[in-house]
């Protein structure tokens, strides 16, 4: 068992977080959590120095939230639980290491001007632009000094791995990508000043760069955006990012763990999701089917399908919620007391335990239907 403490000016928060090495066990290590929980909740409101958590730390919540939108809140909590767009397409092009260069054909007359599509690796500057390592004789190095050099546009398409996000069963139209498209530069190595750093995380992310890098026939080059388009997934949100947005964006700081989290939860916490569904975020109707689609440092994302109960209005109904996180998290084992926590309130909803809350229910889990859809 491992206690988490949040020590915040004026506030004291402790999770308990139990780790068990069989998925037959998972259930009752929760149940152990929840009595922890339990104690810990009595405590705090019985202590006269205790004060709500929101208060205490709104002000850190909007500074690393970003423009996030709220849809449609389930309860009174209106804080922004959602990332940004501009961090969300900074987070695919930083987890992605490969892509889709898109350069105008220039070399046969009865295709010249179609898209030629080429698959490249690349790493990234200190801006978030993409850096290549590009031989002389590749084609699309060729089309690109056939269109003008460092006047040529290029695209470069990036999308979450297909076998990662395939964990959680997404399929391909439903994973998020990003396509950035502007000029490409080639950097002179005698006056960039950032040559050593990108040959460094060219080495560290590409094994094969330390045997080319120093040839004569590759060079890098430095992709500079003009715009930024970012889609999330099959039917949600699609948009157009701009560049200085984007560059002072951040990545998710669980980007590269989001996929296995979400998972594990999948496979491991089936009841757990189910309690969440009913008594958290009000689903009244038989369900069909449910699983959490994503986690970030804000919240998580869960997927509910449900079935009508009356015989003329039996049809289907899928909804996107999103759960959001107290705290704005900071590591993956944050993430995972924070999830604890939504599975605690919603047990013990679930059996019949009820707690004070202020008035305007700031305490509350903060949740929103952020997508919606029927068949039937």
């Amino acid at each position: 068992m491992r206690f988490t403490v949040y020590n915040i000016p004026g506030l004291l928060v402790t999770a308990a977080v139990v780790v068990s090495s069989s998925s037959s066990s998972s259930h009752a290590s929760f149940i152990q959590t929840k009595h922890i929980h339990n104690h810990y909740r009595s405590q705090s409101q019985t202590s006269p120095s205790f004060q709500p958590l929101h208060p205490q730390y709104a002000s850190v919540t909007a500074a690393v939230n970003g423009d996030a939108n709220t849809d449609s809140s389930i309860n009174n909590n209106n804080n922004n639980i959602r990332l940004s767009v501009e961090e969300k397409a900074k987070t695919v092009i930083s987890v992605c290491t490969s892509g889709t260069l898109c350069t105008t054909s220039s070399t046969h007359d009865d295709i010249a001007g179609a898209p030629f599509g080429s698959f490249v690796d690349y790493v990234l500057d200190d801006d978030g632009f993409p850096v290549l390592l590009m031989n002389e004789m590749s084609m699309h190095t060729i089309n690109i000094a056939s269109a003008g050099g460092e006047n040529a546009l290029v695209s470069l398409f990036t999308q979450l791995d297909a076998k990662s996000s395939n964990k959680n069963n997404k399929e391909g139209q439903d994973i998020s990508r990003c396509s950035l498209t502007g000029t490409i530069q080639r950097i002179d190595p005698d006056t960039a000043e950032d040559i050593d750093a990108i040959r460094m995380r060219y080495s560290i992310r590409h094994s094969y760069a330390d045997q080319v890098m120093d040839s004569p026939k590759f060079a890098f080059y430095r992709l500079i955006p003009k715009r930024v388009y970012f889609v999330g997934g099959f039917g949600v949100l699609a948009k157009w990012v701009d560049v200085e947005d984007y560059r002072d964006a951040a990545p998710d700081i669980l980007a590269n763990e989001a996929s296995d989290i979400v998972a594990r939860l999948n496979r491991e916490h089936a009841d757990d999701l189910v309690l969440t569904a009913k008594h958290l975020l009000k689903c009244e109707e038989e369900l069909e089917g449910l699983r959490v689609t994503n986690v970030d440092r804000l919240g998580m994302d869960i997927r509910v399908t449900t079935r009508g109960k009356r015989r003329r209005n039996n049809k289907l109904t899928t909804d996107e919620f999103r759960i959001g996180f107290r705290i704005p998290v900071i590591s993956v084992e944050d993430a995972k007391s924070e999830v604890l926590k939504i599975f605690q309130e919603a047990w013990e909803k679930g059996n019949g335990y009820t707690w004070e809350t202020d008035e305007d229910g700031d305490d509350e889990v903060p949740i929103m239907k952020i997508a919606e859809d029927s068949l039937g």
